[in-house]
């Protein structure tokens, strides 16, 4: 088994997969705008390997861009199938390279989730896990329903809460835990029962409900965009469902429990990184200056009021270059110039709140 740790990875043993390719290769789609692995697979295409794609019927706020990207694959030559819409949401992400091969992912194949967060996939040729992953595949492109599963692969809704519960239950010394968003009651009173038990347990991402000596901070640095535990230094959980109610019993999720030795000890190596920059970052947030403070909180402010970026960046593209030209952006490119703009109006906007209160300043003292 080997590790996939983001964003120190990228797309590069993505890519390679899809080029070792000879034969097939079967890929679950819920986000995707890495066109490089877009022209890999249409590169796989022309060598005469066999592309299955099984697209999402729909994600929050990226129903259209799912429609296009089935077009361009259809082009391409690609197999394109749609899930159905019998669960709220088909969320997984993975990978099967000709039945020899599967790469699970906590991540979308997406520049976001690659290149700017904190998350992790698992690349395994285990025979038992491949051949369940792919009756798990053909199932759900065919529409059919999916039931059974060895112990050790994570299907929600089928087993995630029996098995995860599980997982919870046997911490006997130590749990780390990667969440954007532990929700389920359930859960949270397991972690707490655990905690009570004296299992060392800590926390990168967010609870709904804080349980009195539990450590739980938010990733510094990193966006967070992995469902990752690690039990008692020798069992760990990589998958797309975090402890919510809605991921362990209303859409498709996968995930798997190991014990492979190395993969677990460099996710408790990278966690523990992890929870050194947050320790750091809360230190130097103790000692902040009052200006550092207030700069925080107007960056907080401005972020949540943002709209989303990609339909603000669809809608300027169309309008400057009209929807009829096909424009590739470079990210970094459009990133940079997108903080250099920011960076702008916010100088602009201080500098006006600085004159108002030099103005009101004089008038006072007049």
């Amino acid at each position: 088994m080997r590790l996939l740790v983001q964003p120190d990875e990228g797309v590069r043993a993505l890519v390679k997969g899809i080029t070792n390719a000879t034969r097939r290769i079967e890929i679950v789609i819920f986000r995707f705008d890495q066109r490089g692995i877009e022209l890999a697979l249409a590169n796989a295409v022309t060598r005469g390997v066999s592309v299955h794609a099984l697209v999402a019927h729909t994600n929050r706020a990226g129903e259209e861009n799912l429609r296009r990207l089935e077009m361009r694959l259809l082009e391409a030559g690609v197999t394109v199938s749609r899930t159905a819409g019998d669960l709220e949401r088909y969320h997984g992400k993975l990978m099967l390279v000709d039945g020899r091969e599967l790469y699970l992912l906590a991540f979308n194949w997406t520049y976001t989730d690659i290149e700017h967060s904190r998350s992790f996939g698992v690349v395994t040729r285990s025979p038992t896990l491949i051949r369940e992953v792919e009756r798990l595949f053909e199932a759900d492109a065919a529409r059919l329903p999916y039931e059974l599963c060895p112990d050790n692969l994570v299907v929600s809704p089928v087993n995630a809460r029996k098995l995860l519960t599980s997982f919870l239950k046997g911490a006997k010394q130590g749990l780390i835990i990667y969440d954007p968003k532990i929700s389920d009651p359930a859960m949270i009173g397991l972690i707490e029962e655990r905690s009570r038990a004296g299992v060392e347990i800590k926390i990168l991402g967010r609870m709904t409900r804080r349980i009195p000596g539990l450590a739980v901070h938010k990733l510094a640095s990193l966006r967070l965009h992995t469902r990752t535990m690690v039990r008692d230094g020798t069992l760990a959980f990589v998958g797309s469902q975090s402890l919510r109610a809605v991921e362990l019993d209303s859409r498709r999720e996968v995930g798997v429990i190991f014990r492979d030795s190395r993969v677990v000890a460099r996710l408790v190596q990278t966690f523990r990184e992890d929870w050194s920059v947050v320790q750091q970052t809360a230190q130097q947030t103790e000692n902040d200056t009052p200006v550092g403070k207030v700069a925080r909180r107007v960056a907080r402010l401005v972020t949540k009021d943002l709209p989303q970026v990609a339909p603000v960046l669809n809608g300027a593209v169309k309008e400057f270059v009209g929807s009829a030209i096909d424009v590739e952006l470079n990210p970094d490119e459009v990133e940079a110039v997108v903080k250099g703009a920011v960076k702008k109006a916010v100088k602009e906007v201080v500098s006006d709140m600085v004159q108002e209160v030099v103005e009101e300043d004089q008038e006072t003292a007049q």
